[in-house]
């Protein structure tokens, strides 16, 4: 039954309590909305990269600057991390929220494992390599899409770090559990976007 109350009806959440309100729902249609928005501008940011990935100005070029087996561990972390985010919905639908709270943590920490290898790949680029922001307009590009996408996994794991924070303080209600989905739409969404760089951006460009 639909119930627009935060508190479970008795002492039961719905099976999809995300979806249990017209307010939930709403945040649903409302957040894939949003998505819509961030693919155009990520589509933008690729399309970019594509057209100046070639103009290196004499500096290092794809092929001679990426190291994959840094870039494909960091994809394995986030690709598990996604993983973590469907336990814990699973977990939510079951009205689990310490198992919740668990899987979201994981996934926070997973999150910031990626993180750290991104900030050391770039301070290696930087340091050892002289590849720069301003080195050429392929640097440019290059940072402007894979810095954008590392702010997208920061502000994800605030949200996530901020959300669990509520799960501890309200309680998994069908206020609570809307938040719960959306966050974890955010992370696949980025989940995903980090798939067409690491295939567009690393692997074309050690190919060629």
């Amino acid at each position: 039954m639909t119930t627009s109350h935060a508190e479970p009806v008795n002492g039961k959440l719905p099976h999809e309590p995300e979806k249990a309100t017209l307010e939930g729902r709403n945040k649903l249609i409302g957040f894939w909305l949003f998505l819509g928005g961030e693919t155009v501008l990520f589509g933008t940011l690729f399309a970019t990269f594509l057209a100046l990935r070639g103009q290196t100005n004499e500096g290092p070029t794809a092929n001679e600057l990426f190291h994959l087996p840094l870039v494909a561990a960091a994809t394995f972390i986030l690709l598990v991390s996604s993983l973590t985010s469907v336990f814990a919905i699973q977990a939510m639908h079951k009205g689990k929220r310490n198992a919740l709270a668990l899987w979201l943590g994981i996934t926070v920490v997973l999150g910031l494992g990626f993180l750290g290898l991104e900030i050391y790949e770039f301070y290696e680029y930087v340091k050892h390599k002289e590849f720069g922001m301003t080195t050429s307009a392929f640097s440019s590009a290059f940072y402007t899409l894979v810095g954008f996408h590392g702010a997208h996994v920061a502000f994800g794991i605030v949200w996530i770090g901020i959300i669990i924070g509520q799960l501890f303080k309200k309680g998994l209600t069908v206020v609570t559990a809307p938040k719960v989905y959306v966050s974890a739409m955010y992370w696949h969404f980025i989940d995903v976007v980090w798939v067409f760089i690491f295939t567009v951006v690393y692997l074309l460009g050690k190919v060629g």
